[in-house]
C-alpha cells in the first residue's frame, strides 16, 4: 500500500469525523452538551462507542503481537475475565452512587466525602494519569503512521504529531461528549470490522476455511489461556491476572473521567446499567478474535518466513510491528486498508475521548462550570475551548518529550508508572466507601498520594529483596491502593457526629 494511499485514506476518515462534528454541534455547542451530551445518550450507542475508547492502537497491535511470546500466548485472556468482573461490580457499586449524586465530574463524591483537598488531588490524579497514557497511546501509533506514510513526504515527526492532534481538536472542540457518542461508535464499527475482515483475509491466504482456522489456532503453540504454574515466580498466573484485572478495571474505569462521563450522559441508571453489561459482552468477546488474530499471524509469518521486525533502537524482535508489517507489506491492498482503518479507528477513539474528558475535568473540579453561580458567566464557552486546546497542546509536548527519550524500555516505564497513580484513586474511593465512620485530615491527603506510588515502585523494583522470589504484575495496583487506604487510616479519626454521619451518607 503506497503512501499516497494512506495518506487519501486518513483525509478522508477525518472529513467524515469532521462533517460529523460539524452536524452534531450546530444545534448545541453548549457546555451542557459537551460534558453530558445533555443526559440524552442512548445506551446502546454508548455500550457500542466505548469498545474504541477501552481498547486503543495499543491495544490493536501489541495484544495479537505478544500471542507469538512462549511466556504469553492467550494469557492475556485471563486478564479480560478480570475485566469483565471489574466491569460488573463497576456497574451495581459506582455507577447508583455516581448517579445519586448527579454528578457531572466522578470526583465530586470525594469532595463530598473526604474533603476539598482530597477532591483536588483526585482530579488532579486523573488528569496526569489520563494524559500521560493517551499521549503514550498516541505516540506508539504516530510512529507507524511516520514509517509507513509521513517520512515519504519528508514530513517531520513533530509536524505528523501536530497534525494528527489539530485534526482531533477539529471535531472535539464545539460537540464534546455529544459529538464523541457518535464518531465513537462509527470508530468501533471501523475497529470490529477490522478484526473481523483481518482475520477472513489471513484465513484466505492460508486458504483456510473457518472451521480449519479454528482448528489450526486451537492446535498452535501461541493458544495456552490458562496458566496455573508457580504462583510465586510467574506474573501470568491466573490468580494474579484476575485480580489484576479486576482492580485495574475499577480503578482505570469506574474511578477514571474518561469512561465513566459516557455512562454519566445515559437518561438514568437503569440505563447506564444496560449500557456496562452490554459493553461488557461485547469487551470479552472482541478481545477473543484479537487473540485469534495474533495466532493467525504467526502461523502466516511461520508459513512465509516472515521475521518479527526489530526495533531500531535495541536491535531486539518488536513483536506489536509484526501486524502492520504483515497488513502493509504481505497482504493485497483491501486488507492494508481494512488494517489502517482499525488502527487510526482504536487510537483516535481512545484520543479524542480522553481530551474531552480532560477538559471536563479541569472545568468542572477546578473552574467550577458545572455549578449554578457559574452558568451564567460570559465567556464560558470560549474558556472551555481554550481549555481544550491547552490540553492539546499540552498532549503534544507530552509526545515530543517520549520521542526525545527515544528509548522503548525507558518510555515504557513511564507508561507503567502512569498506571501506578490510580492506586490512590482506588485507595481514596475505597476509604470513602468502606470508612463512613472516619474522617480525615484533609491537607494530607495529596501527601499519602504522593507516599504511595512512591512506596509502591519501591517494593516492585526491590520485589526479590522484600519477598523473595515473588514477582508482581498487574496486582501492584491492589498494593499501590493498599497502601493509600493505610496511609489514609493512619491521617483519619472517628466521628460520631450525626449531621455529619448524615452529610456523608
Amino acid at each position: 500500500m503506497s503512501p499516497n494511499s494512506i495518506l487519501i485514506l486518513i483525509i478522508a476518515y477525518f472529513g467524515i469525523l469532521i462533517l460529523i462534528s460539524r452536524i452534531m454541534s450546530r444545534k448545541d455547542s453548549g457546555n451542557d452538551a459537551f460534558f453530558k451530551a445533555n443526559k440524552n445518550s442512548k445506551w446502546y450507542l454508548v455500550a457500542f462507542g466505548m469498545i474504541g475508547t477501552a481498547l486503543s492502537g495499543v491495544t490493536f497491535i501489541s495484544v495479537p503481537g505478544e500471542v507469538g511470546l512462549p511466556a504469553n500466548q492467550f494469557k492475556y485472556f485471563q486478564f479480560v475475565l478480570g475485566n469483565a468482573i471489574g466491569f460488573i461490580i463497576i456497574a451495581k457499586v459506582l455507577l447508583p452512587l455516581y448517579y445519586r449524586m448527579n454528578l457531572t465530574s466522578i470526583y465530586g463524591y470525594i469532595e463530598s466525602r473526604l474533603g476539598y483537598y482530597s477532591y483536588k488531588t483526585a482530579a488532579l490524579i486523573f488528569l496526569i494519569s489520563r494524559t500521560i497514557g493517551s499521549a503514550f497511546r498516541l505516540y506508539l501509533v504516530v510512529i507507524v503512521l511516520q514509517h509507513f506514510v509521513f517520512d515519504a513526504y519528508g514530513i517531520p515527526f513533530w509536524a505528523t504529531v501536530l497534525i494528527s492532534l489539530a485534526l482531533i481538536f477539529a471535531y472535539t472542540y464545539k460537540g464534546g461528549l455529544k459529538t464523541i457518542i457518535i464518531t465513537d461508535t462509527l470508530q468501533t464499527l471501523f475497529l470490529v470490522s477490522s478484526v473481523f475482515f483481518t482475520i477472513y483475509f489471513i484465513c484466505d491466504s492460508l486458504n483456510y476455511n473457518i472451521p480449519e482456522a479454528f482448528d489450526a489456532v486451537k492446535n498452535s503453540s501461541y493458544s495456552k489461556i490458562f496458566f496455573f504454574d508457580n504462583f510465586i515466580t510467574e506474573k501470568n498466573h491466573f490468580a494474579k491476572q484476575i485480580l489484576g484485572g479486576i482492580f485495574v478495571t475499577i480503578a482505570m474505569v469506574g474511578l477514571d473521567q474518561d469512561l465513566m462521563q459516557k455512562n454519566l450522559s445515559c437518561k438514568n441508571i437503569g440505563e447506564a446499567q444496560k449500557n456496562m453489561f452490554t459493553f461488557t459482552g461485547i469487551f470479552v468477546i472482541i478481545n477473543i478474535f484479537f487473540l485469534s488474530v495474533g495466532a493467525l499471524l504467526y502461523i502466516y509469518a511461520a508459513k512465509y518466513n516472515i521475521e518479527v521486525p526489530l526495533d531500531a533502537i535495541s536491535g531486539k524482535p518488536r513483536t506489536d510491528l509484526l501486524f502492520p508489517e504483515i497488513a502493509f507489506k504481505h497482504l493485497t491492498l483491501i486488507p492494508a486498508i481494512v488494517f489502517l482503518l482499525g488502527l487510526t479507528a482504536a487510537t483516535f477513539a481512545t484520543t479524542d475521548s480522553a481530551l474531552t474528558a480532560l477538559t471536563t475535568s479541569f472545568c468542572v473540579d477546578f473552574l467550577g462550570m458545572d455549578k449554578a453561580e457559574n452558568n451564567a458567566k460570559p465567556h464560558n464557552v470560549r474558556n472551555r475551548h481554550i481549555v481544550h486546546l491547552s490540553f492539546s497542546l499540552l498532549m503534544f509536548l507530552v509526545i515530543l518529550v517520549f520521542n526525545i527519550i527515544n528509548d522503548s524500555s525507558v518510555v515504557s516505564m513511564i507508561f507503567k508508572v502512569a498506571s501506578y497513580t490510580y492506586g490512590p484513586l482506588l485507595g481514596l474511593y475505597s476509604f470513602g466507601l468502606f470508612m463512613k465512620r472516619k474522617s480525615v485530615n484533609d491537607r494530607l491527603v495529596p501527601i499519602i498520594c504522593i507516599l504511595a506510588p512512591a512506596l509502591t515502585f519501591l517494593l516492585s523494583w526491590k520485589s526479590t529483596f522484600f519477598f523473595g522470589n515473588y514477582v508482581f504484575d498487574n496486582e501492584l495496583i491492589i498494593i499501590n491502593g493498599l497502601i493509600t487506604f493505610i496511609g489514609l487510616l493512619l491521617i483519619s479519626k472517628s466521628t460520631a457526629s450525626p449531621l455529619l454521619q448524615e452529610r456523608k451518607s
